[in-house]
């Protein structure tokens, strides 16, 4: 018997108790066949959770905090395999095509789920291919630019663009993902011009800010927050409705144009078919995790709200925002496939 089939039979078995014997035993049986016959012995090998971006970016970094919880509780380890390029595209091929069986998942963003099918062609559908499971958390974006660059304001920032349409560039984690698009809905609404320089996911891209070898970058606060005090960036806004209370003082862009909102989230996601009852669990781990509180301690001195979304709500999110991605995308001039 696994680990969780053990536990949902002693928590059945504790809710009952005090109740007849036998109430207690329909109830302890009920949940041992749930778990035996329709999940089976799930899981009895390791379980590969595919980041459709190299390492060290912001969907890799959540990744990693939900994995060792899910280890920890499966009694089987969750490993994360990054499988960068196209977006994420390839990574997320590589999971639709897998066997349904919840022995491989997929971490992933709106770039894989909603935009990538939406910009460019892809090898699977995210409405026939993946079932949500649940989201981890989410998190706004920061616009940072290199220390070199003669803004220290986000109005000035602006200025500076307006006076020099095309000198500068800006980094993405790829070519049609939300960064792209999010930068790109920015430089609309602000009416500036600059050169997109894509790279294979977030971690490179802030890289390529650090060193001076783009200009902009308007990236996870989970990644730029950790670059607040080196002095090798200037962060200058943030895409949140609130200002962060890790930076009260850096303005959230919705203050200088109204409804401009923008968060990232990050989830787990399955092949269509896997079983619901290994669906059901996943998404209640995921739940546990982010509530848990040394977990969420991490997520949000990382910038990123704990989540914990059920498979429902996951959907209903998803369903929201591909109308919002293809009127930004419409806004800021990107073709749509």
């Amino acid at each position: 018997m696994t680990p969780i089939c053990h536990r949902l039979l002693i928590e059945a078995s504790a809710t009952a108790w005090g109740a007849a014997q036998v109430a207690c035993r329909v109830v302890g049986a009920l949940a041992l066949i749930a778990c035996a016959a329709q999940a089976g012995d799930w899981p009895t090998r390791p379980i590969t959770a595919v980041v459709p971006y190299a390492a060290g970016g912001n969907t890799d970094t959540m990744a990693r905090i939900a994995s060792e919880r899910l280890t920890a509780v499966l009694g089987q380890p969750v490993i994360v395999e990054n499988v960068a390029g196209a977006s994420g595209a390839i990574g997320a091929t590589r999971v639709a095509q897998a066997a349904p069986d919840g022995n491989t998942l997929l971490f992933a963003s709106a770039s894989q789920i909603i935009i990538a099918p939406l910009v460019q062609k892809t090898h699977y559908d995210p409405q026939k291919d993946f079932v949500p499971v649940s989201i981890v958390g989410a998190g706004p974006y920061i616009l940072g630019v290199k220390a070199s660059l003669p803004a220290n304001t986000f109005q000035e920032f602006i200025a500076y663009a307006r006076n020099n349409p095309g000198k500068l560039n800006y980094a993405s984690a790829g070519p049609g993902g939300i960064i792209h698009l999010t930068t790109a809905l920015l430089a609309s609404r602000a009416g500036i011009q600059m050169t997109h320089v894509p790279y294979k996911s977030g971690a490179p891209a802030l890289n390529g800010l650090l060193t001076g070898e783009v200009d902009v970058y308007f990236g996870n606060a989970s990644e730029l927050l950790q670059q607040a005090a080196s002095g090798r960036v200037r962060l200058l806004a943030v895409s949140s409705a609130a200002r962060l209370k890790q930076l009260p003082d850096m303005p959230t862009i919705g203050e200088f144009y109204p409804g401009f909102l923008v968060t990232s989230w990050n989830g787990f996601f399955a092949p269509t078919g896997t079983p619901q009852p290994i669906v059901r669990l996943l998404a209640r781990e995921t739940r546990n995790a982010a509530k848990d509180p040394a977990i969420a301690d991490r997520l949000l001195k990382l910038g990123i709200e704990p989540s914990g979304a059920d498979p429902e709500e996951f959907a209903e999110v998803i369903r929201v925002e591909r109308d919002f991605y293809r009127a930004a995308a419409a806004a800021a001039g990107i073709k749509m496939e």
